[in-house]
């Protein structure tokens, strides 16, 4: 198996330092982010893409256009200027996270929304990231739903899911679909007095040995089913933003992971 760093897992680290500490820990694969650090309204994409090569890593997505399954509004121009922000800065993906405030949206809707997205991932030579969100207020909470609804819009050769094992394991999804999946963002909740319908993004570290969503089972699976590409640390827990030694922790975690997977 092989390792990715989403940015969230240091935010702290100005980009380049994000860039060097990945190469540091072995990882050639990077996710960069528009909402914390918000890398796409600091840096031009042209200077992304050189740091990028200067430090060896490659940028697999930008992390998330939000909510995609929304087809209205200013929607429409983000979705463009963050298409456009990737291919210039040499991203291979766009991930793309559905509605999660507690409002219903049609299968109907997501498919269009599949549908005009297509188009606009299609003219730039990027894959779209679909990622079901396991959050009880969630629009769109399982991959299978998200993969009929992107056979629905024929988009088969532009879309792939995000496994996130937070999610997967939110939703009370059991079945894996390698060959569907671009990528896998792992995460692990430790704090054992949250209930699953009340865990958060807040809870989410690194994943070790006191892990409660099954993340090490999770990957096996995938593994085992024929799942090649990369599993990418996403921790959104404030103590996993504020360590002292992120690198550190991130290493400790890669070792626990690579040993028992």
């Amino acid at each position: 198996m092989r390792f990715a760093l989403n940015h969230i897992a240091a935010p702290k680290l100005p980009l380049p330092d994000f860039f060097a500490a990945a190469r540091e820990l072995g990882v050639t694969e990077v996710e960069i982010r528009n909402d914390l650090p918000d890398v796409l309204s600091a840096w031009r994409p042209e200077d992304v893409k050189a740091e990028a090569e200067k430090a060896g890593v490659t940028i697999v997505s930008i992390n998330a256009l939000y909510p995609f399954n929304v087809w209205g509004g200013d929607l429409p121009a983000r979705a463009e200027d963050m298409a456009d922000y990737a291919a210039a800065c040499g991203a291979k993906a766009l991930v793309m996270c559905p509605l999660n405030d507690g409002t219903k949206v049609t299968f109907d809707s997501l498919v269009g929304a599949l549908t005009a997205m297509k188009t606009i991932l299609d003219t730039r030579g990027l894959t779209g990231l679909v990622e079901p969100l396991g959050f009880p207020v969630s629009s769109l909470r399982t991959k299978a739903e998200a993969i009929r609804a992107i056979e629905a819009a024929g988009g088969e050769g532009t879309y792939k899911v995000m496994h996130d094992t937070f999610h997967h394991h939110l939703a009370g999804e059991t079945e894996v679909f390698p060959d569907w999946t671009g990528l896998v963002h792992i995460s692990g909740v430790t704090d054992p007095a949250v209930s699953v319908a009340d865990m958060l993004d807040a809870h989410r570290v690194l994943v070790d040995g006191a892990d409660r969503v099954e993340n090490l089972a999770q990957i096996r699976a995938l593994l085992d089913a024929g799942y090649d590409g990369p599993f990418s640390f996403e921790p959104f827990a404030p103590e996993v933003h504020d360590a002292a030694d992120p690198k550190g922790a991130l290493k400790a975690s890669m070792a626990f992971v690579s040993a028992q997977a």
